[in-house]
């Protein structure tokens, strides 16, 4: 294993293999390592879901240097938890156009925080705030996390929704 002389922690290559993450349809690598043995039944859920869904789900996620997370969206609330490396900025649009960024980390002092809550239904993506060294993070997804629940709307989709924020739909879609 190899350490990253900055962060004094293993390289993103080291923490890929290390912790079996594998590449993440929205980018990124990742590796889900919780899900409920237990289910919520279709009838209990709001109509939003197709079928039953785990009580809960969590997974290591990890971005590197220029690699961003495309803005996607989910049916549950997402919970962000940050375990080391550089900061992550989570970027989120409301259906009103309203945009509000979390910046995880532990940088207190420069308003950097380890946890944040991503409600459902916001288009959120990801990157390393400074576009330098690599984050490891977890999230969290209750009810928990399925891809039937996962929309990665197209460039062109999200600058017609959100034309104020043309810059960072561009930065974070994928052509």
């Amino acid at each position: 294993m190899t350490l990253d002389a900055a962060a004094n922690s293993p390289t993103p290559h080291d923490l890929v293999r290390l912790l079996g993450l594998v590449p993440h349809p929205e980018g990124g690598h990742y590796r889900e390592l919780y899900r409920a043995d237990e289910t919520v039944e279709k009838a209990a859920l709001p109509p939003r879901f197709q079928d039953a869904r785990s009580f809960s789900t969590a997974i290591y996620f990890l971005l590197e240097g220029a690699v961003f997370s495309a803005l996607h969206t989910i049916e549950s609330d997402e919970l962000w938890h940050h375990y080391e490396g550089a900061a992550l900025r989570i970027v989120t649009l409301a259906s009103d156009g309203t945009r509000e960024d979390f910046v995880l980390g532990k940088r207190y002092e420069r308003g950097e925080r380890p946890f944040a809550c991503v409600k459902r239904g916001r288009i959120f993506g990801s990157y390393v705030d400074e576009g330098v060294g690599h984050a490891l993070v977890g999230c969290t997804v209750a009810p928990g996390f399925d891809f039937a629940d996962f929309c990665m709307p197209t460039r062109d989709e999200l600058l017609a929704r959100f034309p104020a924020h043309a810059e960072i739909v561009t930065r974070l879609t994928r052509t």
